[in-house]
């Protein structure tokens, strides 16, 4: 299982970052940005091909890719491009494009994780989905319970109960919710009721007492209910569907991050459930024992909290090199490549610190069990 779930955890990790650096490929490609090296893995080098002005290439640590574009890391005080000084003029290059092109080479990552989230989760609606409903079934009857006793089964849905007030006369209280069953065998503690159930398509009335004394897990009658079932969606419903809920995920992963960024900021403590990489590859272990929806339903929110991240306003990140293309076209001036640089190496040193915090609490978390 061990192997298995590093394997998968590697997997999801290179889907996640080759996806993210597609997008930024491709929009670079489609706008005749010159595309140095497009690659699967980080360096060191195992192979590569030159296929016209882009090298491919494959490298020795299996954690997703990296795309390097001509003139990514902009000019110097003389205003030349790093990488080749004598193309200094060149259109080619990355730093020296319009404003609005750089916009969509940054922001195209973001997109594509974005993407991929949503079809991942248009994609698990049509494999079937569990949605809640009116109707309270059981999914399971307790031994030894009341409910076993006067026969209730599993799958019985629970459509009405039926008191007696007087000789032939009856209180009819229709069950559309949990909490409706739960308030009225409560109400009724040692005391007869009739319970009318659909089993199947044959509806029927059984009488039950619920017990006074009982466990809290267990119930007066001694079953485990639900409401949820399965819905299958239709392949044109469940690209509406799934982008509804990629947005509602999105909006609670901004609240989780910027709950998480203000305290890291305060210097409040941080939830002890916030994942670094052993986190989340503690994640994909339970995602493993599920099943492949499971694993598809990770990757898919990953996705969607990778585009969050990345799109943060924050140095080495994607938003902090967007923030500074949004400077330079308020201002009408371009900021000195040397700082730039200088300001994304300080972020990267703060994101690598803040990973290993993460981590530390991490194995914190797992360790305390």
């Amino acid at each position: 299982m061990l192997i298995t779930t590093v394997l998968v955890f590697l997997l999801i990790l290179s889907i996640l970052v080759l996806i993210h650096e597609l997008g930024h490929f491709v929009a670079a490609k489609k706008l005749g940005i010159k595309v140095e090296e497009f690659g699967f893995g980080l360096p060191p080098r195992i192979w590569g091909v030159k296929k016209g002005e882009t090298t491919y290439s494959v490298n020795w640590l299996p954690i997703g890719g990296f795309v390097k574009l001509f003139g990514e890391e902009g000019e110097d005080g003389d205003g030349e491009v790093i990488q080749n000084s004598k193309l200094k003029n060149d259109n080619r290059a990355f730093y020296g494009r319009p404003i609005w092109q750089r916009v969509v080479v940054l922001t195209a990552g973001v997109v594509m994780n974005f993407l991929l989230g949503v079809f991942i989760l248009s994609f698990l609606f049509t494999q079937g989905v569990m949605v809640p409903t009116k109707r309270v079934h059981i999914e399971k009857v307790v031994s030894g319970s009341p409910a076993e006793m006067v026969g209730l089964k599993n799958g019985d849905v629970i459509k009405t109960i039926l008191i007696e007030e007087d000789i032939d006369k009856f209180r009819e209280i229709e069950i559309d919710s949990l909490t409706k069953l739960s308030e009225t065998t409560r109400e009724f503690l040692g005391k007869t009721i009739t319970l009318v159930v659909l089993r199947g398509q044959e509806q029927m009335s059984i009488d039950i007492m619920p017990r006074v004394d009982y466990s809290k897990d267990e119930g007066p009658m001694g079953i485990v209910i639900s409401n949820y079932e399965e819905k299958k969606y239709s392949l044109w419903e469940a690209p509406i569907y799934g982008t509804k809920e990629a947005m509602l995920l999105t909006y609670e992963l901004v609240k989780g991050i910027g709950t998480t960024l203000w305290k890291l900021i305060s210097f409040q403590p941080v939830a002890k459930d916030v994942a670094g990489p052993i986190g989340i590859a503690q994640l994909t272990g339970e995602a493993v024992k599920f099943g492949r929806m499971a694993v598809l339903e990770l990757l898919g929110i990953l996705s969607l909290n990778l585009a969050i991240v990345n799109i943060l306003p924050f140095p080495a990140l994607d938003g902090g090199r967007l923030l500074f293309v949004v400077i330079e076209g308020t201002t009408g001036r371009k900021i000195k490549a040397a700082w730039e640089r200088l300001v994304h190496q300080i972020g990267m040193v703060i994101l690598l610190s803040l990973l290993v915090l993460v981590t530390i609490n991490d194995l914190v978390r797992i360790l305390s069990k």
